[in-house]
């Protein structure tokens, strides 16, 4: 694997993308917009990225980072994305995306609609529950007894190893939560979710590294908005 694709460039995928290339990989990225307007962002980037249509980074990504805000998930390209891993950071804010009627009664999540749309590429979910100042501060090599630990859940084992692989290098272990269907568990404002990695209530910047044992103790506190 060389070439991360990136589904949207806004603060997750930047960050994904600065990880990335710090561990050297290439990055395609890609927005809504057209990529004349990722000029400034691929040139602090550097020689490693390059900026193209969402269809040209799903084609041209050995693995696809879906960063995009939930109402557009619908946009994503399907047919380049065909075989591929795609990962999903995706977040359900009504606010912003609108009602879901399937997630407002949890009678599914975030990644699996996304995987019903891309009913032939293999869905995992993660980076969504890290504020995106800490995921690009707390990434630590391997071994390093400061290194965090994020959640993933997903369908496909070659796929979920596969990106166990990309945390691995970009500076972080992955804790595997299970199926799809489990990653309500580090949805939005549950225990698991962006709160354990704040280092500073008063400064969001700073970050603090997250274990297993926390990780784990906090997905099993994890309760179904319904039972909120």
């Amino acid at each position: 694997m060389t070439t991360i694709g990136f589904i949207g460039s806004g603060n997750i995928g930047s960050g994904v993308a600065r990880l990335a290339i710090a561990a050297g990989y290439d990055v395609v990225m890609s927005n809504s917009r057209g990529p004349e307007t990722l000029a400034d962002l691929v040139a602090d980037l550097g020689p490693q990225a390059r900026a193209a249509t969402p269809p040209e980074a799903a084609a041209a990504g050995d693995l696809v980072v879906v960063t995009v805000p939930l109402h557009a998930y619908p946009d994503v390209p399907v047919e380049q994305l065909q075989g591929r891993t795609v990962i999903d950071t995706n977040n359900y804010y009504p606010d912003r995306d609108g009602r879901i009627a399937e997630l407002d009664d949890e009678s599914t999540t975030t990644a699996e609609l996304l995987q019903a749309h891309l009913p032939q590429s293999h869905v995992v979910k993660a980076f969504n529950s890290i504020y995106f100042p800490h995921l690009t501060a707390l990434a630590r090599p391997s071994g390093d007894a400061q290194r965090s630990m994020l959640p993933i859940a997903g369908d496909d084992a070659d796929a979920k190893a596969a990106v166990v692989a990309f945390l691995d290098a970009i500076g972080y272990d992955a804790l595997d939560v299970g199926p799809l269907s489990e990653g309500w568990r580090f949805q939005r404002d549950l225990p698991a979710y962006t709160a354990p990695y704040f280092g500073d209530p008063q400064d969001p910047t700073v970050g603090r590294p997250v274990g297993r044992e926390e990780l784990e103790a906090r997905l099993a506190e994890a309760k179904r908005y319904r039972d909120l």
